[in-house]
């Protein structure tokens, strides 16, 4: 169930005609999404699960052209990780699916209900939003994950992905809209814009009342591109300049291992740590620095941390570090006094999303989490757990850095509304 585009070379008005009907398609297909059962919706995800494992040879095979386009356009090392689908990252979205179809349906939970004095009965339901939008760079494992959530929860979905991921998002979108149909639902609940380009991402912003609400992902540029430009709804999920504070109590062991985790696992996402800071006093901070640049960090130290660092390699911080999503083995370090400079710190730079703080004091575990006002605030854990499978939600649009509706990993819940539901016998108000 392939789409295709009619003219080789589109005008700004048959892209805006095409945008439009591919958004009408996908509000009629969202009408069935709603009334599907979840019986309905979790064969459509085991669908897609098991045709990604059939033709993941396919997805490979285009995902290396992918790769190898962008390798030539000299595209970083970091954007690369993003790009890449090998074996087990297929695995873990064929994985992720199958997760999703054992999770509750959000829809049709009851919110709050009761029944007032003069017997109307009422409810407040979750349902689905209806069209998502979304734009999203270099990540086809994103095509699954937001197409899965979509599904499950009866909400239609129209994509862009971006160019770098072209070919691999051609080759799942194609498999999912042919699962969908094999289980009896509308291929055009998963549509994409990418055969557009960037008019198609513009029509996409523009397209207020045929898009309910539009879901940008990826770094900074894209992100404020979609929030100054739509006309649509967005949620804004934001880029991770994530920090982790070791403070005086921390100890050596465990604060190495947390901070190797959290950079080097893998440095291109955007839960990775990209600034550390060091209680003054802190026996773990020689420790911590000397593992991380063991496994290959490149520290960028302020003064008082290019002390502690010496004969390690560090090199000078300057400002623009404190502000930076790396996406690689760089991460920023500097030396603070105690917890109220590091939260002066955080707050200063945070875009936030993940905050995390190491200690063995209770008292500042909790000032820490209740002063600093971040999507996920985090104690003696990684920043890497900042995501909707690790958290129990089966995947994730994003990570939503805003307070409207919703923040934080935006998983099944997240991507439905509620209605009012009012029950009554021939009522009418005095």
């Amino acid at each position: 169930m392939s789409q295709s585009v009619t003219e080789t070379t589109p005008t700004a008005e048959s892209v805006a005609r095409e945008v439009g009907l591919r958004a009408d398609r996908a509000r009629t297909a969202s009408r069935t999404l709603a009334r599907a059962n979840r019986d309905w919706k979790d064969r459509g995800l085991l669908a897609i699960a098991a045709s990604l494992d059939e033709r993941r040879s396919a997805v490979m095979a285009a995902n290396a052209k992918d790769l190898e386009r962008e390798r030539a356009a000299g595209t970083s090392q970091g954007l690369l990780d993003r790009l890449k689908l090998d074996y087990a990252r297929v695995d873990g979205l064929i994985a992720a699916l199958e997760e999703l179809a054992g999770l509750p349906d959000p829809v049709g939970t009851v919110e709050r209900g009761q029944t007032l004095p003069n017997g109307l009965r009422l409810r407040q339901v979750h349902v689905p939003m209806g069209v998502l939008g979304t734009i999203y760079e270099a990540r086809p494992n994103v095509t699954v994950d937001i197409a899965g959530l979509a599904l499950k929860s009866g909400n239609a979905v129209l994509l862009r992905g971006g160019s770098a991921a072209a070919e691999s998002n051609q080759a799942l979108v194609e498999l999912i809209r042919d699962a969908l149909v094999s289980v009896g639902l509308p291929a055009d609940a998963v549509q994409s814009v990418d055969d557009f380009g960037r008019a198609g991402a513009t029509e996409l912003m523009g397209a207020r009342g045929k898009v309910d609400v539009l879901i940008p992902r990826g770094g900074r540029a894209l992100i404020q591109s979609v929030l100054e430009n739509a006309k649509v709804p967005v949620i804004e999920t934001g880029e991770g300049n994530v920090h982790i504070f070791v403070d005086e109590s921390a100890s050596a062991e465990s604060a190495a291992a947390i901070l190797l985790n959290a950079k080097t696992q893998r440095p291109s996402v955007c839960n990775t740590v990209e600034t550390l800071l060091l209680h003054a006093a802190a026996p773990a901070s020689r420790h911590v620095l000397e593992a991380l640049v063991k496994a290959g960090v490149t520290l960028h130290a302020d003064e008082r941390a290019l002390a502690l660092a010496d004969g390690l390699g560090a090199v000078p911080a300057t400002e623009e570090d404190w502000a930076r999503e790396y996406m690689s083995l760089d991460l920023a370090v500097a030396v603070v006094d105690d917890l109220d400079a590091a939260m002066a710190h955080i707050r200063q730079w945070t875009t936030g999303h993940t905050e995390a703080i190491l200690t063995n004091d209770l008292a500042h575990a909790e000032r820490f989490v209740a002063e600093i006002d971040s999507a996920a605030v985090i104690v003696n854990a990684s920043t890497r757990f900042t995501d909707g499978g690790q958290l129990g939600l089966g995947a994730e649009v994003g990570i939503s850095t805003q307070k409207m509706h919703a923040r934080g990993p935006m998983g099944l819940r997240e991507l439905t509304t509620t209605k009012w539901i009012v029950q009554g016998d021939g009522h009418i108000r005095s």
